[in-house]
């Protein structure tokens, strides 16, 4: 998918499979921008906590979804997310957001004004190109795109890295946490298996650079960069 000459990289995978950080690396690296989608939604999970909606209830979402006011950085160096005036970076990622992101997620039409809204910041970036990430990106958001890879690894690997992120957390409860998430998030869609012509990279024995490198490898074989995006650490 090319909007207004953007480049789109599609990326894809499941929590713990270290999109996010790779996404974020290998967009630095071809001096592309950076649009984690999952944001988006948790964004939405937090206006309707702050709403006082039922998350659980898809008319309640859809009732506060029309005053959504979403802004996204989409610069990997400056990562920043806000609704309205308020700056949600961090508040998004707090456990009560996570817990109500999915209830958020599965409701069609959520999804396919979102889809639209991710649609418009790509094509509106001014950008050569921009690596996208999330759960049905391959797939929906942009499955004409010339790159679309599903990042995975093995559950146990990711739950590692999860538990490595969240010090201080119990590893069985996070692996617990990981495994709910995604049986939550795979009844909306189906982010373990490859579409046709999606690229797997599993990084289960990678390391986070190995795994930026291999990422770059299947980008650089079917887009042409500028020389020297694998030397720019």
């Amino acid at each position: 998918m090319t909007s207004h000459d953007v480049t789109v990289i599609a990326i894809d995978g499941p929590a713990g499979s270290g999109k996010s950080s790779v996404s974020k690396q290998v967009a630095r690296r071809l001096g592309y921008g950076y649009l984690d989608t999952g944001a988006a939604y948790r964004a939405l999970a937090w206006h309707a906590l702050a709403h006082g909606a039922d998350t659980s209830v898809a008319a309640s979402v859809l009732d506060v979804t029309g005053d959504f006011a979403f802004a996204i950085s989409l610069d990997p160096d400056h990562y920043w997310v806000r609704v309205g005036a308020t700056d949600v970076t961090d508040a998004i990622r707090e456990p009560r957001v996570t817990d109500a992101v999915s209830g958020v997620a599965r409701v069609p039409a959520v999804r396919q004004t979102v889809n639209a809204l991710f649609r418009d910041l790509i094509a509106g970036s001014g950008l050569p190109g921009v690596v996208v990430e999330g759960r049905d990106i391959t797939t929906v958001v942009a499955p004409d795109a010339p790159v679309r890879i599903l990042l995975t690894a093995a559950p146990a690997v990711r739950a590692g890295r999860r538990s490595a992120e969240l010090s201080g957390h119990d590893s069985a409860a996070v692996a617990e946490a990981l495994h709910r998430r995604d049986a939550s998030d795979s009844t909306v869609v189906d982010f373990l298996t490859a579409a046709p012509g999606v690229e797997v990279v599993d990084s289960s024995d990678l390391d986070f650079e190995q795994t930026v490198d291999a990422v770059l490898d299947v980008i650089l074989k079917v887009v042409p960069t500028q020389t020297g995006a694998h030397d720019g650490r």
